[in-house]
């Protein structure tokens, strides 16, 4: 995989967390939102948070899609755990000091976002231990971190980094800088858009995509590689990467192909490569639409609901019902709504999510993207015989 660096993008919002950049909410907490394999999670981990390093933050990393089957809460109590450890002499002076005087118990720290017990501790006390025996502010990355919303335990967390972000920060001096980002905005959203929220207020960013910079870096590869295919059209290139979804690896892959002497039929590669991405966005098309009218009545009717109200979806509502009615000819109770969004969830993969506090989204953003594309072609609802 071609990795390529975006170390300004990662200069910026390096000063913006730090609070050095006017007008910026980012010390209150980063939101970013970017479709699923468009780099996210890349420019994180290697522009990002070297950056952050390279400013004397500690940064405290946890991808919530290393273990789905674990508790959000607790993949990020363990991790930021980990980071204490190397502290561990500074953090039990200090805990003494502060009056916490069973961290050295049981599994040496436990860390609750509100404990109930002795041993444990509160995640803001656990973060001001860690800031103050480093010596150093924490940036805590969390991505993919709207999977903390699906579980009554991660709710309780992000409340608590909330807290904990009040309690370390002032204007003139940010000691914790939070990181959040999700592949999936409307599932982001969930930590901001209402009062029960634990951001309520923060704003979500559209993380930018890979562009023309990016492009253009291919095509110097292209031509380093083979100067008989200079000079490059980059604009046919961009149109196919545009195509793929702004997907680096799936452009990638196809670039391969393309490129392949096994694939020479006389054309030129950024126009295989084009047929290549035109094909791809049918395939992908045409599944969703398989997968949507294979669905029983009901269960299209939910997910139609869904797709089209996105965030401001509320699957019991009068007004819901009535659409179920009208879609699908026969009354509609709660109940069976409730069944049919259960369903949706349940399948492989999946087509719903739901938040702890019984918030329903559409697990696939792309799928969003095709809904909308089909509206504004004026080709919805799909048929069968199509």
């Amino acid at each position: 995989m071609i990795y390529f660096p975006r170390h300004q993008l990662a200069a910026d919002m390096a000063d913006a967390l730090r609070g050095r950049i006017l007008f910026s909410d980012a010390p209150n907490g980063l939101f970013l939102a970017a479709p699923r394999r468009t780099g996210k999670t890349t420019f994180l981990r290697n522009d990002l948070l070297p950056t952050l390093e390279a400013q004397g933050v500690e940064v405290v990393y946890v991808d919530l899609w290393t273990d789905q089957k674990r508790d959000p809460a607790e993949l990020i109590q363990a991790t930021i755990q980990e980071a204490m450890a190397p502290h561990r002499s500074a953090i039990e002076k200090l805990a003494t000091q502060l009056g916490i005087s069973k961290v050295g118990l049981g599994q040496w720290l436990q860390i609750d976002a509100s404990p109930a017990e002795e041993d444990a501790i509160s995640l803001p006390a656990a973060l001001r231990l860690l800031i103050e025996a480093g010596g150093k502010p924490v940036a805590l990355v969390i991505d993919e971190a709207q999977q903390a919303v699906t579980t009554e335990a991660g709710n309780t967390l992000m409340a608590a980094l909330k807290s904990a972000r009040d309690q370390l920060n002032t204007p003139d001096h940010i000691q914790l800088m939070l990181v959040m980002s999700g592949s999936d905005r409307d599932k982001l959203l969930r930590l901001v858009n209402s009062h029960a929220a634990p951001f309520y207020g923060s704003q979500i960013q559209q993380m930018p995509l890979l562009g023309k910079a990016f492009i253009e870096h291919i095509a110097d590869l292209v031509v380093r590689q083979q100067p008989t295919q200079a000079p490059v059209d980059t604009d046919m290139l961009l149109q196919a990467f545009t195509t793929y979804g702004y997907r680096p690896q799936l452009f990638m892959e196809a670039l391969g192909q393309a490129m392949s002497p096994l694939a020479a039929n006389g054309d030129r590669f950024e126009r295989r490569l084009l047929s290549l991405a035109s094909e791809r966005q049918r395939d992908v098309e045409q599944d969703m639409e398989s997968d949507y009218l294979g669905l029983a009545p009901l269960q299209r009717a939910v997910l139609w609901r869904m797709l089209e109200m996105g965030e401001r979806y509320r699957p019991y509502n009068a007004e819901s019902l009535d659409f179920y009615q009208r879609i699908t000819g026969k009354p509609v109770s709660a109940q069976q709504a409730q069944r049919a969004l259960e369903s949706l969830r349940e399948r492989k993969p999946p087509l719903a999510w739901k938040s702890s506090r019984g918030e329903y989204a559409v697990d696939d953003a792309a799928m969003s993207q095709w809904f909308r594309g089909l509206v504004d072609a004026g080709r919805w609802p799909p048929e069968a015989d199509s």
